[in-house]
C-alpha cells in the first residue's frame, strides 16, 4: 500500500515587496476561478487565495504518492509544482512584461511549519497593513467559506485555517491587540472632519499611491466618502484605485481643476513641491467656497505659500502624527507578547497537521 503524504505551499506577493500601485496587476479578477484553475496542476488538490488591497496570497495543498509518483517529495518534484504555480499566475493576472521578468525576485514561497508561523502572524494582526487590524482575520474567515463553497478547498486546508482563526481569535481577545485600532488614515480623516466637515457631499482629492494615501483610501472607503486619486502617472492611479477605491483622474487635470475639491489629501514621497503658489494661482484666485488641504508627505510637498490664496487652509502631517504614534507605540509593546504565543502554539499546529498527514 502507497503511503500518500502532502505539501503545504504558500506563494505570495505583499505590500512589503511591492509597491500597492503595482500590486494590483497581481491580483484576480475572479478567485475562485483562480483556484480552480491551480487545481488543475498535477498533485495540486487543494487551494484557497486570500487578496486583500495589501497582499495577494495563494495556498496550495500538493497530495503525493511517496512510492509510484515521479514528483513526490523530491527537490525537482517540489520545483516543477512551483514553476506550474507561477506560470498559471502568470496567465491569469494582468502583469506586465517587466513584473514577469522579475516574477522570481517578487514572488516569496513558503512551506510547512513557515506557512503556519505566517498565518498565526497574519490572523493576529501583527503582519497586517495596519498593526493589529481584524480586516485581515476577517478576510482569512471569508477566503475560507468561499473556498468551502467553490469546492476548491479540502481536509488539510480547511483543518489549517480554522485552526488558525481560532488560534488567533483566542490571542487577540486575550492581549487585546484589536483594541482601539487607530490608523493613519483614521487620525487624517478624523482632523479633516472636525476642521471642515467630510461627508459624500463633498469633493474629496487623494494625491499619492503609496502606503499613507492607501490608509487615507481605506478610511475614505469604510465611510462611504467618495474621492478621485491622482498619481504621477495616470496607469499608477488607476492600479491604485483597482484595490483600494476611488476614480483615477489625472494629475495634470486636477491642478487646473483644482477648484472644484473642497478636501485634498497629498500622501506623496516627492522630493520637492508638487503644490506651489504658482501653480494653482489663476485657478483658485476667483474660486468662492473654501478648501482644506492636508499634507501627510515626508517631506512636505505643498508649498506653504498657497495659503496666501483666499480661502485655503493647509494642514501638515506633525498636526496629526502624535497621536497616530501613540497608537502604534502602545500596538507595538503587544507584539512580543504575541510573538510568544505564537511560537507556543506553532508545534501545536503542526503536530496536529502531520496526523493529517499520516
Amino acid at each position: 500500500m502507497n503511503q500518500i503524504s502532502f505539501d503545504v505551499m504558500n506563494a505570495r506577493v505583499t505590500f512589503k515587496n511591492v509597491p500597492l500601485h503595482t500590486l494590483s496587476k497581481f491580483a484576480f479578477k475572479d478567485v475562485t476561478a483562480a483556484c480552480e484553475e491551480f487545481k488543475k496542476i498535477p498533485a495540486v488538490d487543494e487551494c484557497i487565495i486570500v487578496q486583500t488591497s495589501g497582499r495577494v496570497e495563494i495556498f496550495i495543498v500538493s497530495n503525493v504518492d511517496a512510492s509510484d509518483s515521479p514528483d513526490a517529495r523530491r527537490p525537482e518534484g517540489k520545483t516543477l509544482v512551483l514553476s506550474q504555480v507561477k506560470d498559471t499566475w502568470i496567465s491569469l493576472s494582468s502583469l506586465e512584461q517587466v513584473d514577469i521578468d522579475h516574477f522570481d525576485q517578487t514572488l516569496e514561497v513558503y512551506k510547512g511549519d513557515d506557512v503556519y508561523i505566517h498565518l498565526l502572524r497574519l490572523a493576529s494582526g501583527i503582519d497586517s497593513f495596519v498593526m493589529g487590524t481584524q480586516e485581515i482575520s476577517d478576510q482569512l474567515v471569508r477566503s475560507l467559506a468561499g473556498a468551502k463553497e467553490s469546492g476548491t478547498s479540502g481536509k488539510i486546508t480547511n483543518k489549517l485555517f480554522e485552526s488558525v482563526i481560532r488560534l488567533a481569535t483566542r490571542m487577540r481577545d486575550t492581549i487585546g491587540i484589536a483594541d482601539n485600532v487607530v490608523s493613519l488614515g483614521d487620525v487624517a480623516v478624523k482632523l479633516v472632519d472636525e476642521k471642515a466637515g467630510l461627508d459624500s457631499k463633498k469633493k474629496v482629492l487623494l494625491i499619492g499611491t503609496g502606503e499613507p494615501a492607501a490608509m487615507v483610501a481605506k478610511t475614505l472607503t469604510q465611510k462611504d466618502i467618495g474621492f478621485d486619486v491622482a498619481s504621477r502617472t495616470m496607469g499608477r492611479a488607476t492600479s491604485f484605485t483597482t484595490l483600494l477605491g476611488g476614480s483615477p483622474v489625472d494629475f495634470e487635470e486636477t491642478l487646473a481643476g483644482f477648484d472644484k475639491y473642497d478636501i485634498i489629501f497629498v500622501a506623496t514621497t516627492s522630493d520637492y513641491f508638487l503644490i506651489t503658489y504658482d501653480r494653482i494661482r489663476l485657478v483658485m484666485e476667483e474660486k468662492k467656497k473654501g478648501t482644506l488641504v492636508l499634507d501627510l508627505s515626508d517631506p512636505r510637498t505643498v508649498d506653504e505659500g498657497i495659503t496666501a490664496l483666499p480661502g485655503i487652509k493647509l494642514l501638515f502631517r506633525d498636526q496629526i502624527y502624535e497621536i497616530y504614534e501613540e497608537s502604534i507605540k502602545a500596538r507595538e509593546g503587544i507584539v512580543p507578547a504575541v510573538e510568544k504565543i505564537i511560537q507556543k502554539e506553532l508545534p501545536i499546529l503542526s503536530a496536529t497537521m502531520n496526523r493529517l498527514d499520516s
